[in-house]
């Protein structure tokens, strides 16, 4: 019983510690983004208002969340939290420098979305009404999915646009962004049951033959399918790319087999030789892909004013509200990179990388902790890839790596859906990495 008792009182001291961390964490978060703010109020004395409505509204969520994550799950990863209330916080300083009419949405959005994280953290059998009631899910996503493809709207108004938004009154929510969860939940359900007869088959005697079982193939030829549902029916490069490279980043970890990302790629790219046959509007990213400079002017202009506003920046950057990333084209959305690059400079830029790394490091960490399970597995997995390959995608195309493909940066571009959506992933993250104290850190 005394033994009993020690240890309880290590767990306790453990956990402890792991909240401080945690909140000094926070703490040189906040000090980031109120010189930030300030930084952006002193060149331009017209958004403090908005700043300091902003910063309350980060420090008052940042507060509550450590709290109530405290009582909710204590034993979680206090690393995840600081990760994306510093990104979050560093994207409402872009937004108000970038596009101040959309500040106070964002920043509502971001109270919002807090409230999602701390939702799905308090219901402690999320994870197991996700794996229970797939098929549920799934049909809900694909509702969503046709509806859009129906009723879908732009909150641009520009004729010829892609229609991926539903509009509820006056507030406009991107199916396709849920639909990424419902997804991943979905596969990594079916990879947790299929999987010990995956690993036999692959490591028997048919091993060479394994790439051919229906219950590989099928899998595969269905979610290329869906991609291309997307690709053909919304013009949605990006989401796409992303549900089926998040897929393959799946069913990889679940076999093992080299010939699934061999067969993915060759997937892929026939799916983009097909779509730049057809589609005008992935034929024109790849041609500015490929050769933007002769139509600097034309076609090509947003992708080059990214670059230059990337080489303009330097290694330490314009300064906040100093450089000139205005010039291009929605910048606040798909460009938001751009910009960072510009006034943050190659540290800035670091920095980002850096944040986004240890937030996918410590959740296929968990991964790892829960090998135990293979559906916490594979849910752990997919969260991180789809933050993964969503960053990848977007950094790709802003600095010309890859063909633009529309997506958001997670947690700093403009978007209510999209941080919606990322906060409920890191929420079940964090309830994911609620096991044993050695998670903490």
């Amino acid at each position: 019983m005394v033994r009993s008792d020690s240890f309880t009182l290590e767990l306790e001291d453990d956990a402890t510690d792991s909240r401080y961390i945690e909140r000094w964490l926070l703490l040189l978060s906040g000090v980031f983004v109120a010189v930030n703010f300030i930084a952006l109020g002193i060149v331009r004395p017209a958004s403090i208002p908005t700043n300091v409505i902003a910063f309350i509204v980060w420090t008052a969520g940042a507060i509550i969340a450590h709290i109530a994550l405290n009582r909710l799950v204590p034993r979680r990863d206090v690393l995840l939290l600081p990760c994306v209330m510093l990104l979050s916080g560093w994207g409402l300083v872009i937004i108000d420098r970038l596009a101040p009419n959309f500040a106070d949405r964002q920043t509502l959005w971001l109270a919002v979305s807090l409230c999602a994280l701390l939702a799905v953290v308090a219901l402690p059998d999320v994870l197991r009404w996700l794996r229970m009631y797939r098929y549920l899910w799934l049909v809900f996503g694909m509702s969503l999915f046709f509806a859009t493809v129906l009723f879908g709207t732009n909150p641009s108004g520009f004729p010829g646009t892609p229609r991926l938004w539903l509009k509820f009154g006056t507030v406009y929510f991107q199916p396709s962004e849920a639909l990424k969860i419902i997804l991943v939940a979905f596969l990594a359900s079916y990879l947790a049951e299929q999987y010990p007869a995956l690993r036999r088959w692959h490591e028997g005697v048919h091993g060479r033959l394994w790439a051919l079982s229906p219950r590989v193939v099928g899998p595969i030829l269905l979610m290329w399918g869906l991609s291309v549902m997307v690709l053909v029916w919304q013009r949605d490069l990006g989401t796409a790319v992303l549900f089926f490279a998040v897929f393959i980043i799946l069913i990889y970890t679940a076999s093992g087999s080299p010939l699934i990302p061999i067969g993915g790629a060759v997937l892929i790219a026939l799916a983009a030789l097909v779509a730049y046959q057809l589609f005008d509007v992935v034929q024109l990213r790849f041609d500015i892909w490929i050769s933007p400079w002769p139509e600097s002017d034309g076609r090509a202009y947003q992708i080059v004013q990214s670059l230059q506003a990337i080489a303009s920046g330097g290694i330490f950057g314009q300064g906040v509200a100093l450089g000139y990333p205005n010039y291009i084209p929605v910048v606040h959305s798909d460009f938001a990179f751009a910009a960072l690059a510009e006034e943050w400079g190659l540290i800035g830029v670091v920095g980002v990388l850096a944040v986004l790394a240890v937030l996918i490091w410590r959740g296929l960490r968990i991964a790892l902790l829960r090998q135990s399970k293979p559906f916490y597995v594979f849910m752990a997995v997919g969260l991180c890839a789809l933050l993964l390959v969503q960053s990848v995608l977007i950094m790709g195309g802003v600095t010309r790596l890859l063909p633009l493909t529309g997506v958001t940066l997670p947690f700093i571009s403009y978007g209510g859906s999209s941080m919606l959506v990322s906060f409920i992933m890191v929420g079940l993250l964090l309830r994911l990495s609620d096991t044993e104290p050695d998670v903490m850190f």
